[in-house]
C-alpha cells in the first residue's frame, strides 16, 4: 500500500515494445508478478494497480513505455470515434486545469487512418465530455500533463494515457551517442534473449557509445533501468500517490548488487567513441564494471573460453561505407572462429552477413529496429562444464 486508507485501484496497463520483442517483454512482466491480459504485435497488456504503474516503469528494460488503458471500442466514421471518445470517463483521469492531447495516433488496416484526424477529433470529443463534467466553457491546461496514445487496428481503437513521458529506453545515462546507436530497451532485450549470464565474459567489438556492455553491466548489478530518471506520472497524485514511487525506488535500491564484478568489455575504432562509452557508462554508474578500449575488429581475441560476442556492427546504411562491408563481417567470421568455444550475437541489416561471416547462424530473429527491418543472428557455442563443488 501507498498510502493507508486509500484503496487500490485496478488498471489495464499496456506496455508497447520493438516489434519481435513481445515474448521478452511478457517474461519480465511475469517476473514483476502481474498478470498477462493479451499480447499483440508491439505491445503487452497486463493488470495491475498503482505500484504497478510505478515498478513496471522503474523496472521494465525492454518496454518503450507504460499506458493506462482508458478505453477500447469499435470505430469506422469519425462521428463514431467522436462519440465513443466522448462516452469514456476522462473525469477520472483529467483534472479541471489538466493539459491534455492526443500526442500519438497510429493507425493500421484501418477505415480511420489520418492521424492528425485521429487526434483533432478525439481532443474535441474530450473536451465535449470535460466541458459537460466539470461545468465550464474554457479549459486554462495550466496544470498537469496528460499525454494519451491511440491504436488503431483494423477498426478497433485502444486509448492509453502515458504514464512514462520521455521513452523508457531514455535511462538518463547516454548524453552522447554514437551515429547509429541503438536503442537501450532494444539493447537490453537482445542481451536477455542470448544465455548470458553475469559469470560469462561478453565482448562488444563495435561498441560505438557503450550500450550493450552498459546494459549488460546495469543486469549484472541488479540495477533497475529506471532508477535514475523522471515520469509523467510521478505529478498525478490522484491517479498514483506519490509515496509508491519513493517505496519503488527504494526496492529498486535495496536490490543493487553493489558487489558484481562482471567481465564486459567494450572495443571500438574510433578513440572518440571510447572515450564517449567510457562517460556514459560514468554516467550509467558501471564504469568500473566494463573494459572500453580502442581496438579494431582485426585484432579481437581472448584467451579464455565460453565468452560471449553481442554487437551491433555497421550495416552500411550509407553508401559510401556499403564497400566496407564484406571485409569487415568476413573479419568478424575470422576472428570469432578463432575464439574457442564462443557464442555470437549480432543485430544487423547487413543481407550477406552469413555469407561473409562463413557460417550460417542456428537461429535469425527478424526485428524492427524502428522502421528498418534487422536480423539477430545467433550463434550460440558450447556450454561450460558444470563446476564440481570439491
Amino acid at each position: 500500500m501507498c498510502l493507508p486508507g486509500r484503496s487500490m485501484r485496478r488498471y489495464e496497463l499496456i506496455a508497447p515494445c520493438h516489434f519481435g520483442l513481445e515474448a521478452v517483454l511478457k517474461r519480465e512482466i511475469n517476473d514483476l508478478g502481474y498478470d498477462i491480459i493479451s499480447v499483440e504485435d508491439g505491445r503487452v497488456t497486463f493488470a495491475g494497480d498503482e505500484v504497478a504503474v510505478c515498478r513496471a516503469n522503474i523496472f521494465l528494460r525492454t518496454a518503450e513505455r507504460v499506458l493506462i488503458k482508458i478505453g477500447s471500442f469499435h470505430a469506422v466514421t469519425f462521428d463514431e470515434l467522436f462519440e465513443k471518445t466522448k462516452a469514456l470517463k476522462w473525469e477520472e483521469f483529467i483534472p479541471q486545469d489538466g493539459k491534455f492531447w492526443v500526442a500519438k495516433a497510429a493507425s493500421v488496416k484501418s477505415k480511420l487512418f489520418s492521424p492528425s484526424d485521429i487526434q483533432s477529433i478525439m481532443k474535441k470529443a474530450i473536451v465535449e465530455r470535460l466541458k459537460a463534467v466539470y461545468k465550464i466553457s474554457w479549459f486554462p491546461e495550466t496544470g498537469e500533463s496528460f499525454p494519451l496514445r491511440v491504436f488503431l487496428m483494423k477498426d478497433e481503437v485502444v486509448i492509453g494515457l502515458d504514464t512514462t513521458g520521455d521513452s523508457l529506453h531514455k535511462r538518463g545515462y547516454r548524453k552522447l551517442t554514437a551515429k547509429a546507436p541503438i536503442a537501450e530497451n532494444l539493447a537490453a532485450a537482445l542481451i536477455m534473449l542470448t544465455p548470458w549470464k553475469k559469470d560469462r565474459i561478453l565482448v562488444d567489438p563495435f561498441c560505438g557509445s557503450g550500450t550493450f556492455p552498459i546494459e549488460a553491466a546495469m543486469m549484472a548489478a541488479n540495477m533497475a533501468p529506471g532508477m535514475n530518471r523522471e515520469f509523467t506520472a510521478e505529478n498525478w497524485q490522484h491517479i498514483v500517490d506519490r509515496k509508491c514511487w519513493y517505496n519503488t525506488i527504494d526496492e529498486a535500491q535495496d536490490l543493487v548488487d553493489a558487489d558484481a564484478q562482471p567481465d564486459i568489455q567494450g572495443y571500438d575504432i574510433d578513440e572518440q567513441m571510447v572515450a564517449i562509452a567510457r562517460e556514459n557508462a560514468k554516467l550509467a554508474g558501471v564504469d568500473h564494471m566494463i573494459h572500453f578500449q580502442k581496438r579494431p575488429v582485426a585484432a579481437l581475441s581472448h584467451p579464455k573460453k565460453y565468452g560471449f560476442i553481442i554487437t551491433n556492427p555497421p550495416y552500411g546504411e550509407r553508401l559510401e561505407e556499403k564497400k566496407d562491408l564484406p571485409l569487415l563481417y568476413q573479419t568478424l567470421g575470422q576472428r570469432f572462429s578463432a575464439l574457442d568455444s564462443w557464442s555470437m550475437y549480432m543485430i544487423t541489416s547487413y543481407e550477406n552477413a552469413e555469407q561473409d561471416i562463413g557460417r550460417k547462424a542456428e537461429k535469425n530473429r527478424k526485428i524492427y529496429n524502428g522502421m528498418m527491418k534487422t536480423y539477430f543472428y545467433q550463434f550460440p557455442g558450447p556450454k561450460p562444464p558444470k563446476r564440481r563443488d570439491v
